[in-house]
């Protein structure tokens, strides 16, 4: 189960497909969404965007890449934090299992995430790395899909350290 944890800057990613931490009205944002947005060419992936809003919080639609390394780009609106106690956890693993499965229904042996929501959307990170792991783990124990290679990529170091600790200890046998 080729899975990766990295910190950088997604835009730069030579993958099938990343992930743009969407709004759903597939409007440039800030953060990873601005990020994609600027590199891809903004007023090409806007017209493309604008072609499959709104898109609902959890759910996940293609586009191509553009100026990007990556063949596609795969928008997913996730869920803004308000507590923990309206569904968040819920929405924000869906974003990652439509994501997915979107992914592999074109092709797609490499995909890259950012952490979904936990930027302006102010999900709490741990918990938001926690779920990102685990969705990617469980797909990619699926039949058919154990080739696919998944990378959560992080941009800033002190996530990155903060991911790997999630990760060790959702899996205490794979330390070193």
């Amino acid at each position: 189960m080729p899975m990766s944890i990295i910190q950088g800057d997604i835009t730069t990613m030579r993958v099938d497909a990343i992930v743009n931490a969407a709004n759903p009205q597939l409007k440039q944002g800030g953060g990873v969404c601005g990020a994609i947005f600027r590199t891809a060419g903004a007023s090409r992936l806007q017209r493309a965007c604008d072609a499959l809003a709104p898109v609902p919080v959890g759910k996940a639609v293609i586009t191509d890449g553009f100026g990007l390394p990556a063949r596609y780009i795969i928008h997913t609106p996730g869920p803004v934090w308000r507590g923990g106690t309206h569904g968040e956890a819920q929405q924000l693993a869906s974003c990652y299992q439509s994501s997915l499965e979107l992914a592999a229904a074109h092709g797609c042996a490499s995909v890259a995430f950012p952490l979904i929501s936990a930027g302006i959307y102010g999900f709490p990170a741990g918990e938001a790395i926690r779920i990102a792991l685990e969705q990617i783990e469980v797909f990619l124990a699926q039949p058919g899909h154990g080739t696919m290679d998944v990378s959560l990529v992080l941009f800033d170091a002190a996530t990155h350290r903060l991911a790997l600790r999630v990760h060790d200890d959702l899996r205490p046998s794979c330390r070193p």
